[in-house]
């Protein structure tokens, strides 16, 4: 969690955007996406954890959260422990990842640099948490989430994007990671 950002006001909702170290495209294959799926589940299952959206691309997160009670920044520390330990632990041991040492070697190299791990960093520090504090503000973030997918040419319309939760918010069926739709 970065020292410059915090979340000020636990009631509110926030949009933060959280990734990957130097930005490398780990999210490419669905066994490491579905790791942060599962483990978003878990935190709203345990964790307290609302989302209100969210969209996963190929080396960053996105997210709109809100709590029921316990610490947005303790419920992100735990979800980004837990998934890079388990995509470090799948890197380790997937022979057939091509790019499996090139990734372990620039997540050993940026925990060399970070004191505070122990052998590898994985995600960033920063979260950036924005706290929402208008409905205007949670559109604008809302619309910058869904259409991530669609700036970046990955699909035309942002419900094509399974990983996102675009589907809950244009059409009638669920997504795959259970959202509190708003508006």
């Amino acid at each position: 969690m970065s020292r410059k950002y915090k979340f000020q006001d636990q009631d509110r909702l926030y949009f933060i955007s959280t990734a990957i170290v130097e930005w490398i495209d780990v999210f490419t294959r669905p066994v490491y996406k579905d790791i942060v799926i599962e483990s978003l589940k878990y935190c709203q299952q345990h964790k307290d954890l609302d989302i209100y959206a969210w969209c996963l691309m190929t080396n960053h997160l996105h997210l709109i959260i809100g709590t029921r009670g316990r610490k947005m920044e303790h419920t992100l520390r735990d979800m980004k422990q837990f998934t890079a330990k388990r995509i470090l632990d799948e890197l380790k041991i997937n022979t057939k990842e091509s790019r499996r040492e090139w990734m372990l070697a620039h997540f050993e190299k940026a925990g060399r640099l970070n004191p505070g791990n122990d052998i590898y960093q994985f995600w960033q520090h920063d979260n950036h948490p924005i706290e929402l504090s208008s409905f205007s503000m949670f559109k604008e973030k809302l619309d910058y989430i869904h259409n991530n997918p669609v700036k970046e040419g990955f699909v035309t319309m942002p419900e094509e994007w399974l990983y996102s939760s675009a589907k809950s918010y244009c059409t009638e069926e669920p997504g795959i990671l259970e959202v509190i739709v708003v508006g």
